[in-house]
């Protein structure tokens, strides 16, 4: 049994294969098994050696914050809650107490605790199109990796995620799921919308 910490307070890949599957293209049959068995061990060597649950990412203070958001692309299409009152988000899995959260619920606990028999990994569901990630528990509990329901002091937008997505700066983008609705936790590495099409499991930076 292992104390599972504060998920409220929950909250680049290494090697030419990392890089080419992150662009888009995974080099055809020929090429295909060759990226395939280096991304694997690029996991392996972000997850096993390189990770480190106590170093954490730069951080700065709040009067450092940029006016603007980075330049980077947001689809014009994005997933919208038809009853946003209604949305809920469901603990699940290899857990004590399944719950069932709404967002005032997460907003009113800075911290809670959750028992976690036998549990090594998470899967993250979004409702963006049932997007999902698999992530292992070292990443899930490092003290910078959180489910955000606001930014810069004011509630998440939807074109980053709303109302809740998950977010860590030790992680690649496509690791940080958006529009999340659940967290299963399993005894079973679980894969992920482009972790099922190549890109590195890890995701590590």
């Amino acid at each position: 049994m292992t104390d599972r910490r504060a998920f409220i307070k929950l909250a680049a890949g290494a090697g030419t294969a990392s890089l080419v599957a992150a662009c888009g293209w995974d080099g055809g049959e020929a090429i295909r098994p060759k990226l395939l068995a280096v991304s694997r061990l690029n996991d392996w060597v972000g997850e096993k050696i390189l990770y480190s649950q106590t170093r954490l990412a730069r951080t700065y203070d709040a009067v450092q914050r940029a006016a603007a958001l980075p330049s980077y692309f947001i689809s014009r299409t994005m997933p919208l809650l038809e009853h946003p009152a209604a949305w809920r988000f469901k603990v699940a899995g290899l857990v004590r107490e399944p719950l069932v959260l709404s967002l005032a619920d997460l907003m009113g606990m800075p911290r809670s605790s959750y028992t976690v028999p036998a549990a090594r990994y998470i899967s993250f569901l979004s409702f963006d199109s049932d997007y999902s990630n698999g992530w292992d528990m070292a990443s899930a509990l490092h003290p910078q990796t959180i489910l955000a329901y606001a930014m810069n002091d004011a509630p998440l937008a939807p074109a980053h995620g709303a109302p809740l997505r998950l977010y860590s700066p030790t992680k690649l983008g496509y690791k940080m799921t958006k529009y999340l609705v659940s967290m299963t936790f399993t005894d079973q590495r679980p894969g992920g919308y482009w972790e099922d099409q190549g890109y590195p499991w890890f995701g590590g930076i």
